[in-house]
């Protein structure tokens, strides 16, 4: 019995951004093969996506966002802690260093990042150049265009 997670109902309504899928499967097959940090991917529009990395006990220093290649990568280092004089009866937030890798498809720009109470917002948006639309030819009735 296989325990991977098939997305691929999810995407019968996302024409033309196919390859969306893998940004999915390329997360949950992190290189650790972890589920650290948790983190959402959801879609405002059409042309709207957000990923939001649970980033609890990270600071803005602490995170580096890049996008090389098509391929957007978060990662958060551990804080040195070894300056602050504490002892953990308990630690239950994970601190530990992190990376994930997002293939995003084409057209694919990141728009803003954002770290919010924990949660670091990543806004991506897809931006198709007009060359790229689809365009409208008009039929003519009769009427040849091409000539020798």
């Amino acid at each position: 019995m296989s325990t991977a997670f098939s997305m691929t109902p999810l995407f019968r309504q996302s024409v033309g951004f196919d390859r969306f899928n893998d940004l999915f499967e390329s997360a949950m097959r992190n290189e650790a093969g972890s589920s650290y940090p948790p983190y959402n991917v959801e879609k405002y529009a059409d042309d709207q996506y957000r990923i939001v990395v649970a980033a609890a006990g990270f600071q803005e220093d602490d995170l580096e966002l890049q996008v090389e290649r098509g391929v957007l990568t978060v990662s958060g280092g551990k804080r040195d802690t070894s300056a602050e004089n504490v002892t953990y009866l308990y630690q239950g937030i994970a601190q530990r260093a992190f990376k994930l890798s997002f293939r995003l498809a084409d057209h694919i720009e990141v728009k803003a990042a954002s770290l919010v109470n924990g949660l670091l917002n990543i806004d991506l948006v897809r931006i198709v150049p007009e060359e790229a639309k689809a365009k409208r030819i008009p039929i003519g009735a009769g009427r040849t265009v091409l000539q020798s």
